[in-house]
């Protein structure tokens, strides 16, 4: 009976020390999530910065924004880049 009971307890033991590890694991995840997220938006912020910077007028500036919204970053940046290469 009494090997029955610590088998048991070992086995909770082992529940928990799993289950504490996999609770670990995941907040070492999400940590991860945030700063990854954290970066992204501040490389946003610049490249919006960027456009404004390189667009010479509001309408352009703002079918930059919603190439970038809608096509990504490259896309974007090459849309800017042709389209200043065009002006200059």
């Amino acid at each position: 009976m009494t090997f029955t009971l610590d088998n048991r307890t070992q086995n909770k033991e082992s529940s928990l020390t799993k289950a504490l590890r996999q609770i670990q694991e995941l907040n070492s995840k999400i940590q991860d999530l945030e700063q990854q997220h954290q970066d992204y938006m501040q490389k946003q912020q610049n490249l919006i910065a960027a456009i404004a910077e390189i667009c010479v007028s509001p309408m352009q500036e703002i079918q930059a924004l919603r190439i970038l919204i809608y096509r990504g970053e490259a896309a974007c940046r090459h849309s800017v880049l042709v389209k200043q290469k065009k002006g200059s």
